[in-house]
């Protein structure tokens, strides 16, 4: 794979990896992932020490919004690329003692086969995890630790403790315009989550 870039995103320790595709008259050929490069000195130091055990795949249709999850026990890092469509990829900072506790980013990923790079968002331990489809989209996971469903945990994406003012008011603006709240595709699983309380931070994990 060739890693041309990667830029931080607004929150410790979430980043974007960006990579380049080999064109020619055909079309492309690229390496999704290639173990010796993850572990490139380009990259910080989180991501070169993770292994990975586990690919997931997800399709959603357009308005579906899936999370916000997170792993507890064993913990859970993940690289994020969307293969197809369009979305909002949403990254909370649920570690207490991190400057941005409580806060989320959101970062827009429009995926085009022509397109000369592709993206894969690195979401270390601690960072619930959610995403907002635009379009009918498809998503791929790779995971540092196996699914443990008794472990995993869902914060609704409605708690009034949310901070939003790390995210760039341009996203907010597409999502509130491009959202019919009214026909939200969201699991009854995700719908019954957690209500975040920023005061009440012993239910979440510490590590940073």
């Amino acid at each position: 794979m060739q890693i041309h870039s990667f830029k931080l995103l607004p929150m410790e320790g979430v980043f974007v990896i960006i990579c380049k595709k080999n064109f020619d008259e055909r079309g492309y050929f690229t390496e999704l992932f290639r173990k010796s490069d993850f572990k490139s000195q380009l990259l910080p130091k989180a991501i070169r020490e993770s292994e990975f055990v586990q690919i997931n795949e997800s399709y959603s249709l357009k308005n579906t919004f899936r999370g916000l999850h997170y792993q507890k026990n064993p913990p859970q890092s993940k690289c994020v690329r969307c293969t197809e469509g369009h979305l909002i990829d949403l990254a909370m900072d649920i570690r207490p003692g991190s400057k941005t506790y409580g806060k989320i980013v959101a970062y827009e990923i429009i995926s085009n086969p022509l397109d000369e790079f592709f993206e894969w968002i690195w979401l270390p331990d601690g960072i619930a995890h959610g995403t907002l489809l635009l379009e009918n989209s498809k998503l791929e996971y790779l995971c540092t630790s196996e699914w443990n469903p008794e472990t995993n945990i869902e914060i609704s994406i409605f708690s009034k403790d949310i901070d939003w003012s790390l995210c760039d008011p341009n996203i907010i603006n597409k999502i509130q315009s491009s959202v019919n709240l009214s026909d939200l595709k969201i699991s009854q699983k995700d719908k019954s989550a957690k209500i975040f309380n920023k005061g009440n931070n012993n239910e979440y994990r510490t590590k940073i």
